[in-house]
């Protein structure tokens, strides 16, 4: 995998696949960062290193970072009391990227994505997440919903975020009311177009919302999912 940009290069240099980077390719100006002090460059030109990544958002850097290792969903169950990002479908690149971003700025334990019809990690996804991705743990899984349940068995209170005024059989709480101290936490957020699948949401314990005051229907997801993040922080700071 080739990786660009300053933050993914130089997270890349000190997690999880540090001893996987090999080649490390630089422009005369970005080969003087001072966290490049002492690693092997090449330098190149911003032309070469773009028909080496394959974007023009490199600012100057791109490394070959072998392959990206996924967790296993075990694992992440296997933690004490885990804060858990369940994504269901996210499709944008981008939105996975400032997602993981977030969840690692929050200390969750990790981030769990389908194995079809949803993003992998990608370099894009390395640049939008600045390279939490390096150490983040994100595991694959064959079925979200049956992950869910594992989720339950495991001990841990599973979360969906859903719109304000869901089914009325099934009305989300505010996101703010529950307690998300105590026990392990998966927070489950929806595709960008269609939001929770049906077996998804049901496989929720609560269905949460945001409030919305102004005119349009919902926030984007990576937003939904920093807010909602910061207030589960806060409140399993509040009361640890």
């Amino acid at each position: 995998m080739i990786i660009y940009g300053r933050n993914p290069v130089r997270e890349a240099l000190r997690g999880r696949r540090a001893a996987d980077v090999g080649d490390i390719w630089a422009t005369a100006g970005a080969s003087r960062e001072p966290w490049l002090a002492g690693v092997s460059v090449r330098t190149a030109s911003g032309e070469e290193i773009e028909r080496r990544c394959g974007s023009s958002a490199h600012q100057g850097l791109c490394a070959d970072a072998g392959p990206y290792r996924y967790a296993g969903a075990e694992e992440l169950l296997a933690g004490e009391s885990p804060l858990l990002v369940a994504l269901d479908q996210i499709q944008d690149p981008q939105n996975l990227g400032s997602i993981c971003r977030t969840a690692e700025c929050v200390g969750a334990a990790g981030v769990v994505i389908p194995e079809r019809r949803a993003a992998e990690v990608t370099p894009a996804v390395c640049k939008a997440s600045a390279g939490a991705v390096e150490h983040l743990a994100v595991a694959r899984v064959r079925n979200l919903a049956d992950f869910l349940a594992d989720a339950r068995a495991a001990g841990c209170w599973c979360y969906g975020a859903s719109a304000e005024g869901g089914p009325a059989q099934r009305a989300p709480l505010d996101y703010a009311k529950p307690d998300y101290s105590g026990a392990g936490v998966v927070l489950v957020l929806g595709s960008e177009g269609s939001g929770l699948r049906p077996r998804v949401a049901n496989a929720c314990d609560q269905l949460i919302a945001l409030p919305l005051r102004g005119r349009i229907e919902s926030l984007g997801v990576s937003a939904a999912a920093a807010a909602v993040l910061y207030e589960i922080l806060q409140i399993r700071g509040e009361r640890a």
